[in-house]
């Protein structure tokens, strides 16, 4: 797996351990430095251009709002979590026009930073190699449903050890394209995975009610099981 590389800016030592320790425990990307300080953070995401970083407003020096507008008129093509503790509209706002991914209020669970990093992994995977997009894939990337779509919210604390939000999220999106009863073999060659992988994920889903399961007995051999959305 290609790892995502990340600068972390946060001036308070301990918020930046708790930051580590969330971000370590997610699997997929990669901590190539940090900063303490906004003129530290820009001269770093200068220098190391990583594909994200996680940003704090409160810095003892420059602002995260001017760290932010600094490296977008410099075109540096990083993408940005803010991470902290403003609330205020203007200051939300402010950085929203100046393109961060996410936006993360302290304090916060790992559950919100989780849900942040897998959102932008899918984010980018869907974007890294492609020459262009066409308009339905857009609409997914943007999150603008059309009619026919099904809304699509995980508890992320029930997912059983070993499965992915981001691969689930794939399998569940792979089906609902398809509008079709596909069995596990027939979704695992579509999107890559190992047959078992994919059986796996499709009885999560049809044990948390978000797509069921059809039996069909042919002349001979197995039944075969059949997965499609719930319209």
């Amino acid at each position: 797996m290609n790892h995502i590389d990340m600068v972390l800016v946060e001036d308070d030592p301990m918020v930046m351990a708790v930051n580590e320790g969330f971000i370590k425990r997610i699997e997929g990307f990669s901590i190539i430095s940090t900063a303490r300080t906004g003129q530290e953070a820009i001269t770093i995401i200068q220098s190391l251009r990583p594909q994200l970083v996680i940003l704090d407003i409160y810095l003892p020096d420059l602002d995260g709002i001017q760290v932010l507008k600094e490296i977008r008129r410099q075109g540096i093509p990083s993408d940005v979590i803010m991470i902290t503790a403003a609330q205020d509209v203007s200051t939300v706002q402010d950085v929203l026009r100046f393109g961060v991914i996410d936006y993360i209020i302290k304090p916060f669970k790992f559950e919100r930073i989780q849900a942040a990093l897998n959102n932008y992994q899918s984010y980018y995977e869907q974007l890294r190699d492609r020459g262009e997009m066409n308009q339905e894939d857009l609409d997914r990337l943007i999150k603008i449903s059309t009619v026919g779509e099904v809304e699509f919210n995980l508890n992320r604390e029930g997912l059983p050890k070993g499965l992915r939000e981001i691969t689930l999220h794939k399998v569940f999106n792979y089906l609902n394209e398809k509008q079709l009863c596909l069995s596990a073999e027939e979704v695992a060659e579509g999107l890559g995975l190992a047959r078992v992988t994919a059986r796996r994920y499709l009885e999560y889903l049809e044990k948390s009610g978000k797509i069921f399961l059809e039996t069909r007995y042919g002349f001979v051999g197995r039944p075969i099981n059949k997965y499609k959305v719930k319209l």
